[in-house]
């Protein structure tokens, strides 16, 4: 801690009436000042308090604070969402790869930190230099040098990529081989874990917005009711992994996240701007969310089961098609979701560390808040593509468009004699 920030805090406990040796723990970080503040209020005005329900409140302020943050950036639109999921991505990627460092710092491992932000400007450059060209078609064929990016778009990659991996071999020590190896693995392991994910969250934003708030809402919801229930009622422990995880909170973080999903499904399916997909307008270069809904947020009718007919007194519900996909989201971000996290327990204990970093009092760093976001993401992207996405008319005009005026001629008249084979082509001229 910094003289100024000692002197503060100190200052800060004088007129608070405590003393620092009620928590220990507030002398340890520079960034933890925030949550000893917090911490020191709550036991000036409140000092019958337990230390259990003193971080309770220390954790519940945080997470509204949070939550209301994201209200705000969903508010504000698609392109502040993407700029946001890339900042949480170079944030994630600095608090893994510091832990690194900090643990072999000792070692005087050459170009490590530098090499590792390197590969990481390479991974992002491959990943979203195919999502520019997908999504950004008209632009990048209207300008230029985008057009000779776009183009040759997989070998400036790979020849990135191989500088990179040139500049590593040329940094080999001779007493530090296997350790060098080491980080040069854990590099590649945390850009697939961190920048693969966050690429994943673009394009699932990308499907309409419902599919980026909904599974993010759910995981957070889990969250919180998982701790809620645990805190409350929670008695049997879960996994050695995360000792104050438990049964009780499981089972009951489950039923209220499939609770939640299908109330913000049906919330939101009501609205354009959420279901649409996020497309760029070439005439007003932005991105627009205006559409016709598709099936999927349309209001259906079902037959409700006779073994439940009894049970609830009606016989169909209206409901849309959505809620029932959000139902899958939200089993798997209650059952499997946690297991992220579990994970990343597993990872934090393996190197003797309580959290990624300090960013959040109470909470730990971003990292924290986003182990189980990145398995959900994958999930997201992988359930779009296996269940809800079809072939997509628009992106093979725009391949078309880049053929050669005999290729064009070629599928032009492939395409007519099969239509005239089905009859639809006849139907169509006779109309």
């Amino acid at each position: 801690m910094f003289p100024l920030e000692r002197e503060s805090l100190c200052s800060t406990e004088r007129k608070l009436g405590v003393s620092r040796a009620q928590f220990p723990s507030c002398d340890v970080q520079r960034a933890e000042v925030l949550s000893c503040f917090l911490a020191l209020n709550f036991s000036n005005f409140f000092p019958s308090l337990w230390p259990r329900w003193k971080n309770w409140w220390v954790r519940g302020i945080l997470t509204l604070a949070m939550i209301t943050f994201f209200f705000i950036i969903i508010y504000l639109g698609p392109m502040v969402l993407m700029t946001i999921v890339m900042c949480v991505q170079i944030k994630c990627f600095h608090e893994i790869i510091t832990i690194g460092y900090n643990v072999y710092h000792s070692y005087d491992l050459p170009w490590f930190r530098t090499l590792s932000w390197y590969f990481l400007l390479c991974v992002n450059y491959f990943f979203y230099g195919e999502t520019v060209t997908d999504y950004f078609f008209t632009l990048v064929q209207r300008e230029e040098p985008l057009r000779i990016l776009s183009k040759y778009h997989r070998f400036i990659s790979f020849a990135l990529y191989l500088t990179g991996f040139c500049m590593f071999v040329l940094s080999l020590v001779k007493k530090h081989y296997r350790l060098q190896f080491y980080m040069f693995g854990w590099t590649h392991v945390t850009l697939l874990i961190v920048v693969t994910q966050s690429h994943l969250i673009i394009h699932n934003l990308f499907e309409g917005m419902i599919w980026f708030i909904v599974p993010i809402s759910c995981v957070i919801c889990n969250d919180i009711m998982a701790y809620m229930f645990g805190f409350f009622f929670g008695r049997t422990p879960l996994i050695k992994l995360s000792p104050k995880k438990t049964w009780e909170g499981f089972i009951g973080g489950f039923f209220a996240t499939v609770l939640f999903g299908l109330l913000l499904s049906y919330v939101m399916s009501g609205y354009r701007c959420f279901t649409c997909p996020v497309e760029f307008n070439n005439d007003t270069n932005s991105f627009t969310v205006d559409c016709e809904p598709s099936e999927l947020f349309q209001l259906q009718e079902y037959n409700i089961p006779l073994v439940l007919q009894s049970v609830v007194g009606w016989k169909t519900v209206r409901m849309y098609p959505f809620q029932i996909h959000s139902i899958a989201l939200s089993t798997f971000a209650s059952l499997i979701g946690p297991f992220g996290g579990f994970f990343a327990s597993g990872f934090k204990r393996a190197f003797k560390i309580k959290d990624f970093a300090n960013t959040i009092p109470g909470h730990g760093g971003i990292m924290d808040r986003f182990d189980c976001q990145y398995l959900m993401a994958t999930f997201v992207n992988v359930y779009i593509a296996s269940f809800i996405r079809g072939p997509n008319p628009s992106k093979l005009i725009q391949q078309f468009l880049t053929l050669r005026p005999d290729q064009q001629l070629h599928i032009f008249n492939t395409l007519k004699a099969h239509l005239v084979d089905k009859g639809m082509l006849g139907s169509l001229e006779d109309a």
